[in-house]
């Protein structure tokens, strides 16, 4: 891929474990000039191993670049996106791989960053951690949020929209930074508690090792993510912690209504309330979508804004973005289930 001024790309990875490893190698992978970096010198050693330049110095590794990928631990992001903005150039984009993201967000607005810093989140992972389980392909197809920021910084979004799509073939959901934390809440951090629960309540169980001979598909798909290096979880919980329990109250709510049916002996409660949640399950895939094309003039921000905030709202993504002369283009695709509101028509 070619960089702004016609020349390729020059990126970094601020801290490479699974998340940020992947994201290096895939770039590494697609030809684009990367650069790693970890505080960790064995880390370091393990990327110049698989051919990827890891100078011993953060700012040798950022200098100069047109990207950053910050991709450290939670608690670290602010004061990594402060040190990398202060040695970079004011037309590097900078974005980040954290879970959670209005808290960066304000940090990055507070310090006059935004109209370089986009914050971002890519929806995927495994149970295992470090550079050694890295995988370039991680992202195939899967979502990444990004949150567009009014004003200049609509223009990093894009082109950084663009990269996405284009090297590691995902899918850009583009959503408002408060919104992905109530979203992701529900998605991926209570499911992260109830794992944790059920397989704790199996260890302090008297019966564990018969529970865990007998440990079936359900148990273990139920418990996958258990499997998660704890600092790493309870950082991301802490980290969205008002969230995540307004959306625990949700799931404790329904869990007592199947446990008050179950009680009462009340089969078709019970029977509906699982309904309800197989209908979820299988709306998992197979989702019909409508394709867009919707056309924004670059100068003008506020409708461009307002529709990609309602397109990730709305379940939709981009698979898509290029600017044309004066114009961008976006290819989009929403759920043709949910009602058209002031979202842009297919065009052409």
């Amino acid at each position: 891929m070619v960089g702004r001024a016609g020349a390729r790309v020059r990126a970094a990875v601020v801290g490479t474990g699974l998340i940020g490893g992947s994201v290096l190698l895939r770039l590494h992978a697609a030809g684009l000039d990367v650069a790693g970096w970890d505080p960790d010198e064995a880390t370091r050693h393990e990327a110049r191993r698989v051919g990827v330049p890891a100078p011993e110095r953060l700012v040798e590794a950022v200098a100069d670049r047109d990207v950053v990928f910050l991709c450290g631990p939670l608690p670290t992001l602010s004061e990594t996106l402060a040190e990398v903005a202060a040695a970079t150039g004011d037309g590097c984009v900078l974005t980040d791989v954290g879970s959670t993201k209005a808290e960066l967000a304000a940090f990055a607005a507070a310090r006059g960053l935004t109209h370089r810093f986009v914050p971002g989140h890519p929806m995927a992972g495994t149970d295992r951690a470090g550079l050694i389980a890295a995988a370039p392909d991680l992202f195939d197809g899967a979502a990444w949020v990004l949150c567009p920021a009014p004003g200049p910084g609509l223009a990093a979004f894009r082109w950084l929209t663009a990269l996405v799509v284009d090297v590691f073939a995902a899918r850009v959901v583009p959503m408002a930074a408060d919104r992905h934390d109530a979203v992701v809440a529900l998605a991926s951090h209570v499911p992260h508690l109830l794992a944790g629960a059920l397989a704790g309540a199996t260890d302090r169980s008297p019966l564990r090792d018969a529970v865990l001979a007998l440990a079936a598909g359900s148990f273990r798909d139920g418990t996958r993510v258990a499997g998660t290096p704890p600092e790493r979880t309870a950082n991301m919980l802490l980290g969205n912690r008002a969230e995540i329990l307004a959306a625990l109250g949700s799931v404790t709510a329904f869990l007592d209504e199947l446990a008050a049916a179950l009680r009462d002996g009340d089969r078709d409660a019970l029977t509906a309330r699982h309904r309800e949640g197989r209908d979820a399950r299988l709306a998992l895939t197979g989702r019909p979508t409508v394709r867009l094309r919707p056309r924004f003039p670059l100068a003008a921000g506020d409708e461009e804004l307002r529709f990609l905030h309602e397109l990730g709202a709305a379940g939709g993504h981009l698979d898509g973005c290029r600017t044309d002369g004066d114009e961008v283009e976006y290819s989009a695709r929403r759920l043709t289930t949910e009602p058209g509101g002031p979202l842009a028509p297919p065009l052409g």
